[in-house]
C-alpha cells in the first residue's frame, strides 16, 4: 500500500496518572501560576513565623526560602513556557506543568482539578514542598476548584 494510504496518528496530549497537560491560555496560566505561588507564599511566612532560622524573601515574582538545614529554594514562573520552576537543594531544579484531571468523558474545559507535575516523573509540586520544607499548598480555599484536597496519613 502506498504510505498516503495510511492514515497519520492523531496527536495525542501528554497524559499523567489519569491527567492531562492543560493547553492553557496566558490568562489562564497567570491565574493558576499566582494563585499557587500566593498560597506557597502564605505557607512559608507561616513557617517562618514559628522558626527563627527560615528566611523568606518574595520579590519580583521570585520566591525565595532559606530553610536550614536544607538549604535555599527558589521558585518562580515562566510565563514563556507556561511553568513553574523550583529549584530545591535537596531535589534539584524541577519545571512544573498545570496538569489537570477530571471525570474522564464528562471533563470539560473548566471542570476536573489540577496541580502543579514535575512531567519527567510525575510527582507534584505539592508533594515536594510537604515533604522537604512540611508545607501544604491547599488551592480548595475560597472556593477555588483548581485542585482536589489532599489525604495526607501523618495529618
Amino acid at each position: 500500500m502506498p504510505h498516503t494510504d495510511e492514515p497519520e496518528a492523531p496527536e495525542i496530549e501528554e497524559h499523567h496518572e489519569s491527567g492531562v497537560h492543560a493547553d492553557l491560555s496566558d490568562e489562564e496560566y497567570h491565574q493558576h501560576a499566582d494563585l499557587y505561588m500566593e498560597r506557597m507564599h502564605e505557607q512559608v511566612e507561616e513557617l517562618q513565623e514559628g522558626r527563627e532560622d527560615v528566611e523568606v524573601d518574595y520579590a519580583a515574582g521570585v520566591l525565595s526560602v532559606t530553610f536550614p538545614p536544607n538549604g535555599t529554594y527558589i521558585v518562580n514562573k515562566q510565563p514563556a513556557n507556561k511553568q513553574i520552576w523550583l529549584s530545591s537543594p535537596l531535589s534539584g531544579p524541577k519545571r512544573y506543568d498545570w496538569v489537570v484531571s477530571g471525570e474522564s468523558m464528562h471533563q470539560k474545559a473548566e471542570g476536573g482539578s489540577g496541580d502543579w507535575v514535575y512531567m519527567r516523573d510525575g510527582t507534584r509540586m505539592s508533594e515536594l514542598l510537604r515533604k522537604e520544607l512540611g508545607i501544604s499548598i491547599d488551592l480548595m480555599e475560597e472556593g477555588d476548584a483548581t485542585k482536589k484536597p489532599t489525604v495526607d496519613p501523618v495529618e
